[in-house]
Formats: structure tokens, C-alpha cells, sequence
């Protein structure tokens, strides 16, 4: 079935439900609320209309009550600053790390297009993600986390987006150890509502459109609302060469220059433009397999190439550096290793509704179906000669007998080789990134379904009221991963060409017209030039590649509370709740990857796991001073507690908690403080993933020449490298080392689930103080400390993690440094030393601790003129360090990766019906990265980054409302030479269009 046919199934079933017969209660909508309270008899004194569900608590209280820092982005802010998604949202937040699909520039993928929220820098895994308080399931798949794309969530019904930071395990469970995100959809939408909007970018790469309709309606006399949305959006895919910043093509190489490590010289310079000039798209002709400089075939003294047109032309290798990189020249350009950004295509469908059965009992419903579809482009197929270690990489051998070269070409090769005229072999270098494959585009999509039943309501015992719920929820998700690749044994099939009896150009292997040594599908491939490959050779050669994916989730969660007790400050109210969760996931590789069919030969394997968990947790409020009971400097006083027990069929049983205060000292004073300790359970994938082995690159050696003096201990890092090369001598000079294996595919890497996995578990405490109109009317301030210490962390490590954590170790670790080997002899292709063998996975030694802060300021004020808003958010890290063994630590804060300081300033001005916006947004000075310093980097530090942003609403009297606004005004590139410090976009328009009626 079509995406399209599933989307009007949908529509059919919203409409349906905006007609069903009404049955029920009119109840009283609060804004803030999660879920809408009964509206009780007028004569019950019990009714509480004022309190309502908060995140971070299942207790009714007063809004914005709750001992934690909450931040919340209203359905306002989406017209203000032209957001499209929920993603545009949470990358808005400071305290949460953008993800924006984009590549690191170290020949890295963009990403799948899914957009992960992730609080603090701790992991996307460690913050839960909830929708109207309850849980989703998971949208990734591989060796990762449990993770929600915000692509899926309907902006058109969204009311707002609560963001509590730090914990909330004890109340929701695993994963909630940075915080949570929660999405609150509106309950009660009635009448019709349509809105468009386009993004233009000023250099026009990036254009962007998003379009949706919202319409709900009560019915039964106010008994039953009901409401469905539909809405689509599409970002384009990125190119490196699609923007000047991205496409300058920069490296670091060492730098002859330097003399030693206390020089004031970087021990490497920046290369720009970079070229990998061992190959290009057209063909790059060697006289044996193997990249030194020397082997270049040279026809009158010039390296040469192949042209488009199959002739032997002169080559520039340009201002050979050494292997495998030069400055300028006509090889491969390094920038176009991989794509810069993922373009998405997202549709998203909802139907939300309540009904009244009767005046106590309530009808909930939810329904979503989400379809993303992620673009991006891989590294594609190469044959070169740095790949000879693998020979189904490795250079193409061609003789003069291949009857795609033309006589020219083979007078002009014999001059650079003159064996080659009477049968010697010479080597052809080249990628085939642009004329190989059908397509040279990755396909990620993922078709979410979720459907949620509550029923909620409260009733009357004795002399308490208890109110309560029920719900269960069933969401699947389906996903596939898609990229054309080549099958290599019908590549070299098809590349040993030769004339059949008639004269026709054949597979060699059909040649002798023998049926039963012959393929009959196979067709000749021309690799000489660009573009000179046969769409059958092109369809004979590819084969699909990827994997799909199944996660689904079963949830049963039911809630009872009541007042216990009064006390002089007031009642002590209780919630307990009860849980099951029933999580299942599958991974199924295509057939090409389960036979190995592709350059990397690895053989993968079908998988699937499941796990469930009951979960019991009690939550008490107890006031000790507040109402009529006051004493001096306590104007208010309340303790509240979390205890939630934890039952899972893998990991086993987990207790954990959370304890908070809030104190008024006076009127417009609020100290609140908790301490929680917090979880997360390994997921599926983490558990179960298959065992690959991969030919890849092995990540940044830290013995390399330009990574030797830095780390978190330099001193011990350069101190273990020399150790282990005094013990090698074979491995040569440490002091010009450069690793072939942290750029091409050299390193088998050992990949895979464990299934030992514990629980990891944090210590979270957060303290601050509110200060709510104290001095100047309409003046709120707050500040909030957040302190985490995690312990047995759950983190997929990569054999760079594994090399790290062995040379920046005091005492090296046994069991860490084994885990990778080393060339031990060079082997014509890479020196002695180089990386051939690591592993990757998951596993419980990490330690993470955070130290930070986050601050709220908001000003509005009446003037004669119209009104005037004033906000400020900022998050500052003073610490995130992380550690794979427990015993050294590397440390992010004030770091590209973790800016100390991030913040953002807002000025809203409005009259009548005219809006206007304006937003700065600030990024701090930091470290390139931990240890950068002028001796071991040419930029050690990134200069701070500011951005600003306009925009100006309009609304006419009849429901129409304009919108228009200008990101990044100023076109203000990221701080040099980093790619992410600040918007790489560059300066964009975006129009909109509201209607509502």
C-alpha cells in the first residue's frame, strides 16, 4: 500500500470520528493542562478546577509548581521564528544540542534525517521523549539508543513543548536521566485552520516548503471534541559544493616547520583546497598498485588520466603532499566525500479527540501515522590504489587487450609503460561516485503508526475524591535503509572485456560461447572516462543495498490519586502508578548484505529481540508550611517524593527515586532544590545488534603526528605512543606517524550487541531560585544549578574510543588495549603501525558528569505605543567530562562540541494586529577541542558566533494572518573553520500563510 492511500485511509478515519454520535460532559479546557481535569458538581468541594498535570509529576498542582526547571516553546514561537517542525524548535532551546543532519566534514555521513531531541550534550538516549505525558516508541534503529524523531510529532497540533532538565526517571522510567521532552497536543480544537510557508535561501541552495490543515470540531453540545491534522514539509539535500563554507575543502597535515612541542609552531597546518589526488572520477593511470608518487604512469613526463572521451590526457596531481592528500590539483576534492545535509521529506497525519461518557468518566484517543524520508549521499564505490590491502577495492588491472581503449590510448600508455604494448598490466585509479549507480542518493524512511485509548475520570470514597486513569497504547514503527552499491564479483566480471568470434565487445567470461562458463546477463563495463558506462553494465553491476527495521511498542500505564490527609498547610496528595511495557524489535539486512556481495565482504545477519517491564511508582506532595499556616520567611514550604520500582525481563530489577522542596521565603521568592537518582536500560539493538566485521576507517589515532600532544593527559598520551614505538622500532619515526587507517577503509571493525548489558544510573541534583515580579512588575527571573554524576553508562564505543582510552591511561588497560592491532610489517601499501583490526560496541564502564546552569529572564511591559516582550534563555557548561573505563576522563565543555556559554535573546513588539520579532542568538568562544592548543592546532580556538533574526506578522480581520522573516540577517557564517559553530545556512527568507476560521 502507497503512503498516499495509507494518508487518505487516515482522513477517512478522522472524519469519521468528527461525525460519531456525541455522548458525554462538557468539561473546563485549562491552558496548562496535560490532561483536562472533570469538571465536578457545582456543590463538590473536592473540585479542584485550578490544578491540573504538569511534566515531571503525575500529582494535579499549580502550574509551574514542580521543584525542577521546566522551559517550555509555545505554538507562538513556531510563527515567530518560521519553524516547520518540532525539530526547529528543540534546536532553538539552549540546553538542548542542535541536530541538524550534518556532516562533520571528516568524510562522515549526514545522517538519516531523524531528528533526535538531546539535553546537556549527554546523549540522545538519556532524554526520554513523551507525547501528552505518555511514552513513544523508539524511531532508530542500529547500535544506539532508544530515540524519538521530533520529525513525527504534528506541529499543527501542538499547544506547546515542556522541557524538563534533568531527571524524571522516578516518575516515567528509563531514559530520563538529562531530562524530558514533552510534546502537550491541543485537546479541545475546533473549527478549520490552513498554513503554508516557503524558505528561501539567499544563495538558493537552500529552498524549503512546508504546508498543513488542522480542523476540529464539538459535538453532543460541548460533550465530545474531535480534531485531525495533516501536514507535510520537505527540506532539500546538501552538497558540500553547495555552499562556500562547506566547500573550502580543508585538512591539517603536518607541518615540516614545527620543531618540537614547546615551539609556539603547530605540529600541523591547514591544507585548503584538499584533493585525494591518488584518483579521480575520470581514471588515474599507475604503473603498479600501489599510491607513492613514483608509480604514476607519465607520458612525456606528465602524469596522465583518461578523458570523457576515452583519450590519454595530462594529469595535475597538484602540490603532492604526501599519501593521499595535495594542495589543488584535478584528483577528488576531500569536500566531496559525502553529503553536508539530509534532505527530509516528512508527512504526518494525527487525529486527537475526547468524549464525555458521563459527567466523571472521559474518553481519550489518539491516532498517528508518520512517514519521513531521509536523502543523503554516500561515499560511494571506489577502486583505487590506496585500497590494495583489499583487493575487491583495490585498483582496477587493465592490459592493452581491453577492448574499450582506443588505439590512441594505448599508444600513449605504451609510452609510459612500454611493456603495456606487449601485454604488461598498468592500473587504473578511479570513483565511481557519479556514473555507476542509477543513483548515488542513500534512502532512509520510517512509517510510524500509534493508536492510544484512555479513559480517565475521578469518583468520590468516603471523604476523598480520587481521580484517575487507564490507557494503553499499541505504535509501530517500520523502517528501511537504502543505497545502490557494487556486487564485486559481477564488477570484475564485467570489467574484463574482450571481442567475441563475431567482433562484439563481451564478458570475457562469455567469450568461448560456452553456457555452462558463461553469465548471460553479464555486460561489459567501459571504466575509462567519466560517463562511459552502459546503462547494462550499470544494472548488471549495482545491487541494493540496506537493511529494514521493525520496533514495536505495547504500553499499559493506569494512574489513582487522592488527597491522604490535611494538614495545617494543606492536603498531602499521592499518585500511584503502574506500568507495562512491552518492547520488541527486529533487523533484517537485504540479501546482498546477508551474502556479502559489496566491497567490504562482510557477511550480515538477521536479528531480534524483545524485552518487557513492569513498573510500580508512588509519587507524595506534602505541604508543610503554606494557606492560612505561615511563619516568618516562610511564606510556603512543600516536600514532594518519588519511588519508583522497576522489574525488566533482561536487565533486572532497578529502584530509583527523586526528592524535591520549594520554599517562598516572601511574596515573589521561590527556592526549589531535588536529588534524584535516575536510569536508563540498554535497548534491543544495544543488547542484540549482529556481529559484522567491516573494512572502514579505524578513527583518530591518538599516536598520530597531529594528535600526539593532545588528548585530556598529553604527557601521557606522547608518553605510552613512545613507549609502544620504542618497543617497535619497525613502526619508524613517531614524530612524522600519520595513520592511513583514520581516513580510508583499512581497519577491519568488529561491530555488535552485547548482551550483558546492565541498567546505567545517574545521581542528579538541581537547585535555584525563582524570582517572579520581586521589584518591577512583569519581571520574572530564574536560575537553575543541574549537577549529574552517571555511573556504569550504557555508550556505543568506537575503536577510537578504545585507542583514546589506552594511550591517555596512566596504567593502560589490558582488556581496552587489545581491543585494536597494528600493522606489525608495512605491507607496500601502509607503513608499520597502521590500525588494521578494532571493535566497536556497547558496554556499562562509562562515567559521565555534568556541571551546569541554566537561566530564564522575561520583561513584558505596556507602553502607549503597543506592547513589548523581553526574554532571555542561556545554558552554561562548566563541565561535561566523560570517561569509557572510569579512569580518565575527556572533557567537551568549552569545546565546539559543548560551548560553555549558548544563549538566545528575544524583543517582541505588538499593536493591534501587527507582530514584529527580532532574536539573538549567541554561541561562546571555546576550544577546537580538549588540549587544542597552538602546538598541536592551527585554530586552537573558535571565535564566538552571533547571530540575529527577524520577523514581522500581520492579521486581518477575517482569520488571515501574513507572516514574513529573514534568519540570520547579517549572513553570518559559522566561526572559522568549523562547520556547525553558529548557521552555516546562511542568510534565508521565509513566507507564510495562516487561515483560520
Amino acid at each position: 500500500m502507497s503512503r498516499y492511500a495509507m494518508m487518505r485511509g487516515l482522513l477517512g478515519s478522522c472524519a469519521l470520528v468528527a461525525i460519531m454520535p456525541a455522548l458525554g460532559l462538557q468539561a473546563t479546557a485549562q491552558e496548562e493542562e496535560v490532561i483536562t481535569t472533570s469538571e465536578a458538581d457545582a456543590g463538590d468541594d473536592t473540585a479542584r478546577m485550578d490544578l491540573v498535570v504538569t511534566t515531571g509529576s503525575r500529582i494535579k498542582r499549580e502550574v509551574a509548581s514542580t521543584p525542577a526547571p521546566v522551559t517550555s516553546v509555545g505554538e507562538q514561537a513556531f510563527d515567530d521564528r518560521g519553524f516547520v517542525t518540532a525539530a526547529d524548535a528543540l534546536n532553538d532551546i539552549t540546553s538542548l544540542n542542535p541536530d541538524f543532519n550534518q556532516a562533520a566534514g571528516d568524510g562522515s555521513a549526514s545522517g538519516s534525517g531523524q531528528q533526535f531531541p538531546e539535553l546537556f550534550g549527554l546523549g540522545a538516549g538519556r532524554t526520554l521523549t513523551l507525547v501528552n505525558g505518555r511514552r513513544m516508541v523508539t524511531s532508530s534503529s542500529g547500535l544506539g539508543d532508544a530515540q524519538v524523531d521530533a520529525n513525527i510529532i504534528p506541529t499543527g497540533l501542538i499547544e506547546r513543548i515542556e522541557v524538563v532538565q534533568a531527571g524524571g526517571a522516578a516518575v516515567y522510567g528509563s531514559d530520563a536521566i538529562a531530562g524530558v521532552i514533552n510534546y502537550i497536543l491541543k485537546d479541545d480544537f475546533e473549527g478549520f485552520e490552513a498554513d503554508v510557508q516557503f524558505t528561501e535561501g539567499e544563495n538558493d541552495a537552500y529552498n524549503a516548503q512546508s504546508a498543513r490543515i488542522t480542523a476540529g470540531t464539538n459535538f453532543d453540545n460541548g460533550r465530545g471534541n474531535a480534531a485531525f491534522n495533516f501536514e507535510m514539509s520537505k527540506s532539500p539535500l546538501l552538497r558540500f559544493s553547495d555552499l562556500p563554507v562547506s566547500n573550502r575543502s580543508r585538512i591539517t597535515q603536518s607541518n615540516s616547520a614545527d620543531t618540537g612541542p614547546n615551539d609556539g609552531i603547530p605540529s600541523v597546518s591547514e591544507v585548503m583546497p584538499a584533493y585525494f589526488w591518488n584518483f579521480n572520477g575520470n581514471g588515474v593511470v599507475f604503473t603498479a598498485p600501489a599510491p607513492p608518487p613514483n608509480f604514476l604512469a607519465r607520458v612525456n613526463g606528465s602524469p596522465v588520466q583518461f578523458s570523457p572521451d576515452g583519450s590519454i590526457i595530462p594529469y595535475d596531481p597538484g602540490n603532492i603532499l604526501g599519501i593521499p592528500f595535495a594542495e589543488g590539483g584535478q584528483g577528488t576534492r576531500y569536500s566531496d566525500l559525502a553529503g553536508l545535509r539530509t534532505g527530509v521529506d516528512r508527512m504526518v497525519g494525527n487525529a486527537i479527540g475526547h468524549y464525555d461518557l458521563t459527567p466523571n468518566l472521559r474518553l481519550n484517543w489518539e491516532l498517528l501515522y508518520a512517514d519521513t524520508q531521509g536523502e543523503s549521499v554516500p561515499q560511494g564505490y571506489v577502486r583505487t590504489v590506496l585500497n590494495q590491502t583489499d583487493p575487491a577495492l583495490g585498483a582496477i588491472l587493465f592490459t592493452r587487450n581491453n577492448p574499450f581503449l582506443t588505439q590512441d590510448a594505448i599508444d600513449s600508455l605504451s609510452q609510459a609503460n612500454p611493456g603495456f604494448a606487449f601485454g604488461a598490466p598498468l592500473w587504473l585509479s578511479r570513483n565511481f561516485y557519479n556514473d555507476l549507480f542509477p543513483s548515488n542518493v542513500q534512502e532512509n524512511k520510517t512509517e510510524t503508526w500509534r493508536g492510544m485509548a484512555e479513559l480517565e475520570g475521578d469518583f468520590d470514597a468516603g471523604d476523598r475524591n480520587f481521580y484517575w486513569t487507564v490507557s494503553g497504547s499499541y505504535s509501530e514503527v517500520l523502517g528501511e535503509q537504502r543505497a545502490w552499491d557494487a556486487n564485486v564479483a559481477l564488477f570484475n566480471q564485467a570489467i574484463q572485456a574482450t571481442r567475441d568470434v563475431d567482433g562484439n565487445i563481451v564478458c570475457a567470461i562469455n567469450a568461448d560461447n560456452d553456457p555452462s562458463n558463461d553469465d548471460p546477463n553479464c555486460a561489459p563495463l567501459n571504466p575509462f572516462g567519466a560517463g562511459n558506462i552502459s546503462q547494462a553494465a550499470s544494472e548488471y553491476v549495482s545491487v541494493r543495498t540496506g537493511s529494514d527495521f521493525e520496533n514495536t511498542q505495547i504500553d499499559f500505564l493506569a494512574t489513582i490519586g487522592t488527597e491522604l490527609f490535611q494538614l495545617p498547610a494543606g492536603g498531602v496528595d499521592a499518585v500511584l502508578a503502574y506500568e507495562h511495557r512491552r518492547e520488541e524489535a527486529s533487523f533484517t539486512p537485504l540479501r546482498a548484505n546477508q551474502l556479502g556481495l559489496t566491497g567490504t565482504g562482510t557477511l550480515e545477519k538477521p536479528t531480534s529481540g524483545e524485552y518487557n517491564t513492569n513498573e510500580l511508582s508512588v509519587e507524595v506532595l506534602v505541604p508543610i508550611v503554606g494557606g492560612d499556616f505561615t511563619l516568618p520567611l516562610v511564606q510556603e514550604l512543600e516536600l514532594s517524593g518519588t519511588y519508583r520500582f522497576v522489574d525488566n525481563s533482561i536487565a533486572g530489577e532497578e529502584s530509583v527515586w527523586s526528592l524535591g522542596t520549594r520554599w517562598e521565603p516572601v511574596d515573589g521568592v521561590t527556592v526549589r532544590a531535588t536529588r534524584s537518582r535516575n536510569f536508563r536500560a540498554p535497548t534491543l539493538t544495544q543488547l542484540f545488534a549482529p556481529t559484522t566485521v567491516t573494512v572502514t576507517n579505524a578513527g583518530n589515532d591518538p599516536c598520530d603526528a597531529d594528535r600526539i600532544n593532545a588528548g585530556p593527559n598529553p604527557a601521557v598520551r606522547r608518553a605510552n605512543c613512545e613507549a609502544e614505538w620504542a618497543a617497535n622500532p619497525q613502526y619508524g619515526d613517531l614524530a612524522t606517524f600519520q595513520d592511513p587507517a583514520e581516513n580510508f577503509s583499512i581497519a577491519a571493525i568488529t561491530s555488535g550487541g552485547n548482551p550483558n548489558l546492565e541498567n546505567e544510573v545517574s545521581e542528579t541534583t538541581t537547585y535555584g531560585i525563582v524570582l517572579d515580579q520581586l521589584l518591577v512588575p512583569g519581571l520574572t527571573f530564574s536560575a537553575d544549578r543541574i549537577e549529574i554524576d552517571l555511573e556504569d553508562g550504557l555508550s556505543a564505543f568506537s575503536n577510537e574510543d578504545f585507542m583514546a582510552t589506552c594511550y591517555d591511561s596512566t596504567s593502560q588497560p589490558a582488556d581496552i588495549c587489545s581491543v585494536f592491532t597494528r600493522l606489525q610489517a608495512a605491507d607496500g601499501s601502509n607503513p608499520a603501525g597502521t590500525v588494521i583490526s578494532g571493535r566497536s560496541t556497547t558496554f556499562n564502564a562509562g562515567q559521565i558528569v555534568y556541571r551546569g546552569e541554566v537561566y530564564y529572564l522575561n520583561y513584558q511591559f505596556d507602553t502607549s505605543f503597543g506592547d513589548i516582550s523581553l526574554g532571555l534563555e542561556a545554558t552554561h557548561t562548566s563541565e561535561l567530562s566523560t570517561s569509557v573505563t572510569g579512569t580518565t576522563f575527556n572533557r567537551t565543555d568549552n569545546t565546539v562540541a559543548q560551548p560553555d556559554w549558548a544563549g538566545k535573546i528575544n524583543a517582541v513588539y505588538s499593536t493591534g494586529p501587527l507582530r514584529l520579532t527580532y532574536q539573538l542568538n549567541y554561541l561562546d568562544e571555546v576550544k577546537a577541542r580538549e588540549g587544542a592548543t597552538i602546538e598541536n592546532n592551527p585554530n586552537p580556538v573558535i571565535d564566538s558566533n552571533i547571530t540575529h533574526s527577524v520577523s514581522a506578522l500581520y492579521s486581518l480581520d477575517n482569520g488571515v494572518t501574513f507572516r514574513a522573516g529573514i534568519k540570520n540577517l547579517t549572513d553570518e557564517e559559522p566561526s572559522y573553520p568549523t562547520l556547525v559553530h553558529g548557521d552555516i545556512l546562511g542568510r534565508r527568507y521565509f513566507a507564510g500563510m495562516n487561515i483560520r476560521f
